[in-house]
């Protein structure tokens, strides 16, 4: 059946206040690292258009990760998101480290695993299985994936939810919550309140594997066939609201194709396939995978493929709200402010009696972001210093309290998709040409 000795792991702390204990640990740990000249230099340098790094030694990264690694939950995705292009961020020495959160929570102890197993399938679940590989393939903030072989032969990938990481999620937010606004993280005058309640909606949902199931059908459905695209099949007799079994697929990590190994081309194809697909997803389907670590897409290059895992955070998105969206992206391209204005009020990023200055500083930040899409031809994302320029754009607006207003909570995700299908791009060094793709959709 496998190998037990390898399987062994940390227990997930339960409790609101040791997972509150853990988490200010990490946050120390951070604090430290860095210390108070490089927070302050971080937060407010301003010399040149170039910004800080945070310059973390790898002790101090290793204890920041391993303390998240350790919680998993709703903690450990706040240092997924801080990885998911830590080169712009972190010293290369610290990247690498921080890059472990996106597969690399530490899995939990046999004990565990035997307890959800049993509690899922029953406590004869064993016998279900020709094979169970109890070291598993992957570890990440909700759950951890294991490989498997059915007693009639079918190959599986098992993706098996932490114990208490459901039941945790309320108490990591109202923490996170509170050390934002205790360490002064929280614009002025901005009330997270409904943000932290979408936040937490979607987080019970990604902690819902029946619900998971259902919206990977849905997306494979709307993609119907498409040659271009891999998703794995559910397989329903062996997976509950905490256990998902689904085929086993190969493939390699999609940000593994920037080493040197593999060639341009294929870099391009795999970052225009996500691109393309981000577009289609938000103007065509109305349904978006808003979840993209790269630990989600494995690329195949020996058919071209791109395989798509993890629908946990799937979400549809209303047809009002895609047409602010169209009507935005039409704005920025044709580089019109009034319309912009109005879309951006139309989905809540600026007030309507906004001061013509605030106005301005957000329009001007709407343009900036928009650039590879009013790029003519082919964009080089890995030329391009736009995170660096947006970064320090809108860390000037933030200190000017430019964003003490609410926008629709509904975009909170979606905008993790934008950025993340950016970061994906400037990652593989991609050249695309994104104008001509969404001219389609406008």
């Amino acid at each position: 059946m496998g190998d037990f000795a390898k399987s062994t792991g940390l227990p997930v702390p339960g409790r609101r206040f040791s997972r509150l204990w853990h988490l200010g640990r990490a946050t120390t740990d951070l604090a430290v690292g860095v210390g108070i000249s490089g927070l302050m230099e971080l937060a407010r340098n301003r010399n040149g258009d170039q910004i800080s790094r945070i310059r973390l030694s790898p002790a101090h990264t290793q204890r920041f990760t391993e303390r998240l690694a350790t919680m998993r939950g709703a903690a450990m995705k706040m240092g997924q998101l801080m990885s998911m292009d830590g080169t712009d961020l972190f010293t290369p020495e610290a990247a690498e480290i921080m890059a472990s959160l996106r597969d690399r929570a530490q899995p939990m102890p046999i004990g565990q695993l035997n307890q959800v197993l049993s509690a899922e399938l029953g406590n004869d679940w064993d016998r279900r299985f020709r094979r169970f590989e109890f070291t598993p393939l992957a570890a990440a903030s909700i759950g951890q994936v294991h490989r498997a072989e059915t007693r009639d032969g079918r190959h599986l990938a098992i993706k098996i939810q932490f114990p208490g990481v459901r039941e945790s999620i309320d108490s990591d937010l109202d923490n996170l919550s509170f050390l934002g606004r205790t360490l002064g993280l929280v614009p002025k005058g901005l009330d997270i309140g409904p943000i932290l309640e979408e936040a937490r909606r979607q987080l019970h949902r990604e902690a819902d594997y029946q619900a998971e199931a259902a919206s990977l059908e849905r997306y494979a459905a709307r993609l119907d066939g498409d040659p271009d695209f891999l998703i794995p099949r559910v397989h329903h007799d062996l997976s509950t609201t905490r256990v998902l079994a689904m085929d086993y697929v190969t493939g390699i990590p999609i940000d593994r194709l920037a080493d040197p190994q593999y060639r341009h081309a294929q870099r391009d194809r795999a970052a225009g396939l996500l691109a393309r697909l981000s577009l289609r997803e938000l103007f065509d389907f109305g349904l978006v995978q808003t979840d993209p670590n790269f630990g989600n897409y494995l690329y195949q290059p020996e058919t071209g493929r791109l395989v798509l895992l993890d629908f946990g955070a799937t979400q549809p998105v209303p047809p009002v709200l895609v047409g602010h969206y169209r009507a935005l992206a039409r704005a920025a391209i044709a580089g019109d402010a009034a319309g912009m204005r109005d879309s951006s009020v139309s989905l809540g990023y600026l007030d309507a009696e906004a001061s013509a200055e605030q106005a301005a500083g957000l329009i001007e930040l709407m343009r900036l972001t928009a650039e590879p899409l009013r790029h003519q031809g082919i964009y080089d994302f890995g030329a391009s210093d736009l995170f660096e320029r947006t970064f320090v754009r809108g860390r000037d607006l933030y200190f000017e309290d430019a964003f003490g207003h609410r926008p629709d909570p509904a975009t909170i995700f979606l905008h993790r998709k934008f950025v993340g299908t950016f970061m994906l791009c400037r990652r593989l060094r991609a050249r695309l040409d994104l104008g001509a793709e969404i001219e389609a959709y406008l």
